[in-house]
């Protein structure tokens, strides 16, 4: 990757961890999670999910950009406010915040019509694998589902996720 793509990289992703609306939904998932036993949905997890994307990404020599996969990651449980709060599926309502997030990035740094498709589609999408997935899809949900720790969890025995769901083993 050459000097100006780290640094549009690097400034897009700025702009996103600096967005109102994203530094807000961060807050307040941390404020509705305080008390929750189960997964959290909060920066280290779109961080662990933006990471194990990238290397899945590299190994598999598919050839997504960095920023495409990270902005995806960090974005993709900011619904899950309106999930508790409104009972909106947080797919929905994270494609609809991750669509007025990267609407508002300056138009130095702002990515593509195509692109902004694939992250919406990728967040949208990142819950169920479906038969026809775009890669940047697959990467998010193999990133998300290897990101959780079941095997570890205390609470694991009570959690909702069906067992064929859980991560119960260290993936390589």
């Amino acid at each position: 990757m050459n000097q100006l793509s780290d640094t549009t990289c690097s400034l897009r992703l700025r702009f996103i961890q600096n967005h109102p609306l994203f530094l807000s939904s961060c807050q307040r998932l941390e404020e509705l999670e305080k008390t929750r036993i189960f997964c959290r949905h909060q920066i280290q997890h779109f961080l662990d999910v933006a990471r194990i994307a990238y290397i899945l990404n590299l190994e598999s020599d598919l050839g997504i950009s960095r920023d495409l996969i990270y902005t995806a990651a960090l974005l993709h449980d900011i619904g899950k406010v309106r999930q508790y709060e409104e009972g909106v599926p947080h797919e929905t309502a994270g494609e609809l915040l991750a669509s007025q997030i990267l609407a508002d990035m300056p138009d130095k740094i702002r990515f593509s019509k195509e692109e902004q498709q694939k992250i919406l589609t990728a967040i949208r999408r990142h819950r169920k694998l479906k038969a026809n997935a775009e890669p940047l899809e697959t990467l998010l949900y193999k990133g998300d589902k290897m990101s959780r720790t079941c095997f570890a969890c205390p609470a694991s025995a009570t959690c909702n996720w069906s067992d064929d769901k859980k991560n119960m083993t260290i993936q390589l």
